[in-house]
């Protein structure tokens, strides 16, 4: 594309006698195939070109096969370099994927959406994600034996200066013992407050031992502590590590953390999302991962889910709330959700918000139905229907479908009796089973269940997976 660019200015300019400015106004034109620009672009090629002593009928010849070149030259020449790179990048995922996916997410930093789509996109690759960690990560995402680390510089409040300061006192004195030793090695002109506050609350010191919450609430004395430790280098004084011997003195200096119990595994995963913009460490949605993918017909972070279906269903966290008071003095709700893929925005007028308003809070994990729509990039959907996703396999399973192998171990007699033991206790509902059996080099065989009606629940189909295993037992609604 490049070189048949120039090679039309540079026509334009020894033929017509065009300035390269001239020369370029009539390139942009014909990229634009914009016909009432090129006809005056070619009144004044022809132009230029008898004041150059070049007959008007040749200049108009050339000018128009140059015009004919361009309506499919530059379509032919684009489709070919993105062919090449369409292959290059298949070729680099396919054998490259943990390496290849590092490149990419680091290229989105600072996309939320984009890296929380790429994440996914690991997720279903089988690559695993680790999060930071400031003896691990490198500034940007990178691989190490077969998984995804996160990259330092990702954080909020880290930055690419104080990721780099870190990975620099790494690599001359070896990795970090302890959080001690990293705030006495690092530049504290780098590692601020809050560049601190971002890596303890995103778990980078957590393969030290160390506990998030007392972390946390010590980190003004360990600032301190390294601003010692720098003082105490710079002015040559003797110092505790002086007058004791190594790891004792070591020890005699520390700061002593404060007893607090740790956090949650959800507030983890809340700190988690504000500070690295994805969830790392897990996610609340795969409790109910089956449920997602058994009911949800649309992914937030992919608008061409929604295209060619009826009623869009969408799971996900609840993310952020606002009310508004409509037209008619009723109150009303905009929603933005989230699942495994990206975000997506939820309507709820004022008969729908009286309805579901007492699940419409931050966290809720939520099923909704209604209307999609798209802008070309994100999704969204005016509510008629919503309910807690734990309740979706109890509200819209119709029946379960259990796959079973007749000829394998993994499925003994003796599982089906618990089996069937089971169904006793979860009978009087409407719920059908039906069975899948796989006979050796043979079709399966479907059997529906006439004998037991189930009323399903979050609980029974947790023990429908404890049986079989979740690879082997669908929801169908």
């Amino acid at each position: 594309v490049m070189v048949y660019q120039e090679q039309v200015m540079q026509i334009a300019s020894e033929i017509a006698g065009f300035t390269l400015a001239q020369a370029d106004m009539m390139r942009r034109a014909m990229g634009k195939k914009d016909k009432v620009l090129m006809a005056e672009q070619k009144k004044f090629f022809v132009e230029g070109a008898a004041n150059n002593s070049v007959d008007k009928k040749v200049a108009g010849e050339i000018f128009d096969l140059i015009d004919k070149f361009a309506s499919y030259g530059f379509n032919k020449s684009h489709s070919a370099a993105y062919s090449v790179v369409a292959y290059q990048t298949a070729y680099l995922k396919s054998y490259y994927g943990p390496e290849f996916m590092a490149a990419t997410l680091t290229s989105e930093m600072g996309n939320l959406n984009k890296m929380t789509l790429l994440l996914d996109e690991c997720r279903k690759m089988g690559i695993p994600v680790l999060g930071p960690d400031v003896n691990e990560s490198e500034p940007t995402f990178s691989v190490k034996d077969g998984a995804l680390r996160f990259g330092l510089s990702a954080i909020k409040n880290v930055g690419s200066g104080t990721a780099e300061e870190v990975t620099k006192a790494r690599s001359e004195g070896g990795k970090f013992e302890n959080i001690f030793d990293f705030v006495s090695r690092v530049d504290l002109k780098s590692l601020n407050k809050r560049a601190l506050e971002g890596l303890i609350h995103a778990g980078a010191f957590e393969s030290m031992g160390h506990r998030r919450a007392q972390l946390s609430k010590s980190i003004d004395e360990l600032i301190q502590f390294g601003q010692w430790v720098h003082d105490s280098k710079l002015s040559s004084q003797s110092s505790l590590f002086d007058v004791l011997d190594g790891e004792q003195a070591k020890l005699a200096s520390y700061p002593t953390f404060p007893d607090v119990p740790e956090w949650s595994q959800g507030e983890k995963l809340n700190r988690e999302k504000e500070l690295l913009g994805v969830y790392i460490s897990g996610h609340p949605l795969l409790k109910y991962e089956e449920e997602f993918n058994s009911f949800a017909n649309v992914r937030l972070g992919d608008a061409t889910t929604i295209e060619g279906i009826g009623a869009a269903k969408a799971a996900g966290i609840v993310v952020d709330v606002r009310r508004k008071i409509d037209k008619k003095g009723n109150t009303m709700a905009f929603v933005q959700l989230e699942d495994f893929t990206g975000k997506g925005d939820l309507i709820f007028f004022s008969d729908a918000y009286s309805k579901f308003q007492n699940i419409l809070y931050q966290d809720s994990v939520i099923l909704v139905s209604g209307k999609a729509e798209s802008n070309g990039d994100s999704v969204r959907i005016v509510v008629s229907d919503a309910y807690p996703l734990a309740d979706a396999a109890a509200k819209l399973t119709k029946s379960i479908a259990v796959s079973v192998s007749v000829d394998s171990t993994e499925h003994s007699k003796e599982l089906l009796n618990s089996f069937k033991h089971m169904l006793g206790n979860y009978s009087h509902g409407n719920c059908q089973i039906v069975f899948s059996v796989l006979n050796k080099d043979s079709k399966p065989v479907i059997y529906k269940s006439s004998r037991y009606g189930i009323k399903p629940s979050r609980e029974f189909v947790d023990a429908v997976f404890n049986l079989f295993g979740k690879e082997n037992v669908k929801l169908l609604s």
